[in-house]
């Protein structure tokens, strides 16, 4: 089931889709979308874990809507569980098209991060 409304708090990040983005029907491609959020659950895992956080998974992404040329899009983040040395980030991109109010969501999905240090190596998360 969708959401009516965006979550309450400010989006991680808001961008507006633009043509280099496309396919040649005008629809903005999936792994533009997972890239941008991505971007997002990752400033989310960084600042949680105070430093440096990779991508080992993403899990529960379905496409429900499609994004166009010229929509903004904006990804929301929030923590959902902490680790030892891992975290799981719930995000949500929702599209507004540019002449309209509304906003509605495009997809969601859940990414887990390990904290590394510099060498790469896994490192304790406070909780």
């Amino acid at each position: 089931m969708r959401d009516a409304l965006p979550p309450a708090s400010e989006p991680v990040i808001r961008v507006t889709a633009m043509p280099a983005d496309a396919n040649a029907y005008g629809d903005i491609f999936g792994g533009w979308l997972v890239g941008q959020m991505d971007l997002a659950a990752g400033s989310v895992a960084a600042r949680h874990s105070r430093g440096r956080a990779v991508t080992i998974a993403i899990d529960k992404m379905q496409f429900l809507l499609p994004v166009k040329i010229g929509d903004e899009v904006s990804v929301y983040g929030t923590i959902l569980r902490v680790g030892r040395t891992s975290m799981a980030v719930a995000v949500e991109a929702w599209r507004r098209h540019r002449d309209v109010d509304e906003a509605v969501k495009v997809t969601e999905a859940v990414f887990t991060f390990v904290a590394v240090d510099d060498s790469g190596r896994p490192r304790i998360v406070a909780a």
